[in-house]
């Protein structure tokens, strides 16, 4: 299934790969892998976006972290990162009203094929300013990424920029392959052969853009809250981040049979979200 947004699964269950899990306090269970999440870690969350548990559960992780008083950066797929300054005034104008700066710096729905569910991240974007932390608009707009689609990597960055993120290298032949494959299972199979290349450039402009707002603030710790795609060790951002600090966790549907536990260093799987059938769609433009 797709890139962005996982598929498929059963019951709320915590399993981190290779690691037990410590009794907290209250008696709940914590996997280990989240004793990670302290001083400059760089800690990388995925996410099928549509899934309530999911992101309840995330949210979860991260106050439990603060709580223990990490301060981390947090940098979020679901702002493009030409809204920074959005971001930044409306902390200005109201230093604790999340949805205020949800109203100024995310992208109109209709610039990104109908939007993010903003019920699921305000409470994220509310930790942020109630802790005073960096909040990082991440994100390759999906503008940006369509003309990387038409025109390569040089239609939206410049030499300088091609450089700096790395997308001035050839990449190796594995990982073209693999982006490849993910874009045409996220795609039910409806797009020419053709087309890959180009979209897997478009994707792989994401992560670089992604792991570049993370190491920009990779002095105090960060998080990356994104799709289960861009966080993949095999493919994703950490392709990006060859770093001993950085701990990569797939928040995975049950029943899942895609996306391979080994592309995460810890998975949390949950119950499926019930939704329409996503091949539709594509099946639907097929004569």
């Amino acid at each position: 299934m797709p890139l962005g947004f996982a598929h498929l699964a059963m019951g709320v269950a915590l399993a981190a790969l290779g690691a037990c899990s410590t009794p907290a306090p209250n008696g709940v269970s914590i996997p280990a892998w989240q004793a990670r999440l302290g001083g400059d870690a760089v800690v990388l969350l995925g996410e099928v976006h549509d899934n309530r548990d999911q992101h309840r559960l995330r949210l979860e992780v991260l106050r439990r972290a603060f709580a223990a008083g990490w301060r981390p950066a947090i940098v979020m797929e679901q702002f493009d990162r030409e809204r920074q300054a959005d971001i930044e005034l409306a902390r200005r104008e109201r230093p604790l009203d999340a949805q205020h700066l949800i109203d100024r710096a995310a992208t109109p729905p209709r610039d990104r094929g109908g939007g993010w569910q903003w019920d699921f991240y305000r409470p994220v974007v509310a930790l942020a300013l109630e802790h005073g932390v960096p909040l990082v608009a991440g994100n390759l707009s999906s503008a940006d990424a369509a003309k990387i689609v038409r025109g390569g990597a040089a239609a939206v960055f410049d030499a300088a920029a091609l450089q700096a993120l790395g997308l001035d290298r050839p990449i190796d032949a594995d990982w073209q392959r693999a982006l490849e494959r993910e874009i045409d299972a996220g795609h039910c199979g409806a797009l020419p052969a053709a087309t890959w290349p180009r979209m897997a450039g478009a994707q792989r402009a994401r992560d670089a853009v992604l792991a570049d707002a993370l190491r920009r603030h990779g002095g105090r710790g960060t998080v990356l809250l994104a799709g289960n795609g861009h966080v993949r060790k095999d493919i994703g951002v950490p392709r990006w981040l060859p770093d001993g600090r950085v701990w990569s966790v797939g928040y995975l549907e049950a029943g899942d049979g895609h996306t391979p536990e080994h592309a995460f260093d810890a998975v949390v799987r949950t119950k499926p979200v019930e939704r329409a059938d996503p091949c539709a769609a594509f099946r639907s433009r097929v004569p």
